[in-house]
């Protein structure tokens, strides 16, 4: 079902928490109403830096929510998570909002979504969230439980990428509209495909893809 969200003025934060339901998300005031002020920035800035070509509140909600939204639900409590390429915050700095519990990391080389980042963090009163203002290459190996990742990479450069910043038994998470999951890999069989997790983007109804892989040791 597709949910359309108002295209004018500021965003409801009803209508975070309405859409949160539909993925079986559910958030408390404190996290709907951080969510909300991150967004309500993140309009305000995109006005002169264009950090996202999503502008309509419904596009919001698909581009920035859903996709942390579906991940919530899945990821291991505590984990230490890297989130690269992370933009203007998706979707890792609304992952860590919806689950307090995660230990939260944002790797992004452009400077001026690295001020728009430490601006959000500021904002919505999350100074635990790090944000690193690097490239992929320049991580720490072997220093996460979970890495996740989105159109910053191609699928098969992500799945590779990521196998190098997890610990064994980490997860890397691709996620995906209309690419195929990597399953012809040459880091076989030390990553391995578990799970796969669909679902739509609740305003356009866009079809997208969750997979998880596991790092295991050889």
């Amino acid at each position: 079902m597709c949910y359309h969200i108002g295209d004018s003025g500021s965003m409801e934060s009803s209508k975070i928490s309405q859409v949160a339901s539909q993925f079986d998300l559910a958030l408390d005031d404190d996290h709907v109403k951080k969510i909300h002020a991150w967004l309500e920035l993140l309009k305000t800035w995109n006005r002169k830096l264009d950090l996202t070509a999503a502008k309509k509140d419904g596009d919001l909600i698909d581009v920035m929510l859903t996709d942390a939204f579906v991940l919530a639900k899945h990821l291991p409590e505590g984990a230490k998570v890297i989130d690269v390429g992370s933009g203007a915050g998706a979707p890792g700095l609304p992952l860590a909002i919806a689950r307090p519990d995660l230990k939260m990391t944002l790797a992004e080389p452009l400077t001026k979504r690295v001020s728009f980042l430490r601006t959000a963090i500021a904002a919505v009163e999350r100074p635990d969230v790090i944000v690193k203002r690097v490239r992929a290459d320049v991580l720490e190996v072997d220093a996460w439980d979970v890495a996740i990742s989105r159109a910053t990479f191609s699928p098969d450069e992500w799945l590779e990428v990521g196998e190098d910043l997890v610990r064994d038994g980490g997860e890397i998470w691709v996620l995906l509209a209309k690419d195929d999951a990597p399953t012809d890999i040459s880091i076989e069989p030390k990553i391995r495909q578990m799970e796969t997790f669909e679902y739509n983007w609740p305003n356009s109804g866009h079809p997208r893809r969750a997979v998880r892989y596991v790092k295991s040791a050889i």
